[in-house]
């Protein structure tokens, strides 16, 4: 099976990409666990600062040590040059907050997946003339389930996740997957700056693992 596919397959199956960053490497590390502990197998940590990349270099080094069946992204990329930094630090896969036509180049021809953050049709159709299956619906707060509803009749080839604005309740899941995402993307609403700041990783995982839950009733 290629990369790609592998990623793909990945996070639609669990249904949901948990998100975040954190500047300090022990706590970094101890949600990636958490996250894991729960039953994620894909998780995209954030490029936000200088910290990232190092944090990022620790979390492949514990993963590759501890979890080797998870796969660790890259968010918040913005150009080709930041996306081979993280490659070359272990990253599986590539997200953006928009669409960026060198990544999306990059990682067609070598067979890296690629979620660009899109918010209007003409980004999706760009995305999608450069050889992207998948896209970020991003903000998914402004967008809206209505959003999504409309537009997916005209990209029946594209698989769509938002993130932003995606709440932990069945309601808010539901609304989405109803509307035809085949994942959703979720940050602080999981992994919170409070829980983050007490290092309640705990809280971390038994939210995680409840959302895994409704994601599976959903489902099903």
């Amino acid at each position: 099976m290629s990369k790609s596919k592998t990623v793909y397959d990945s996070i639609v199956n669990q249904g949901i990409l948990p998100l975040y960053f954190n500047a300090d490497e022990t706590v970094s590390v101890e949600i990636l666990k958490s996250l894991y502990r729960a039953g994620i197998k894909a998780i995209e940590y954030t490029n936000r600062g200088e910290k990232a990349a190092n944090n990022f270099k620790k979390l492949i080094e514990v993963r590759n040590a501890e979890m080797q069946d998870l796969l660790i992204g890259i968010g918040t990329v913005k150009n080709l040059n930041q996306s081979k930094q993280f490659l070359e630090l272990g990253a599986d896969f590539l997200v953006s907050p928009g669409f960026v036509l060198e990544i999306a180049e990059y990682a067609v021809a070598n067979d890296i997946f690629y979620a660009p953050g899109c918010m209007t049709p003409s980004e999706i159709i760009a995305a999608e003339n450069a050889g992207v299956k998948f896209i970020k619906l991003f903000p998914g707060n402004i967008l809206g389930v209505e959003f999504m509803s409309t537009i997916k009749d005209v990209f029946p080839n594209l698989s769509f996740m938002p993130t932003g604005g995606v709440d932990t309740t069945k309601e808010s899941i539901e609304s989405w997957y109803k509307a035809g995402v085949v994942s959703v993307g979720m940050g602080s609403k999981l992994v919170s700056k409070s829980l983050m700041e007490n290092k309640d990783y705990a809280a971390i995982q038994n939210n995680t693992a409840a959302v895994l839950e409704i994601i599976r009733t959903i489902k099903h």
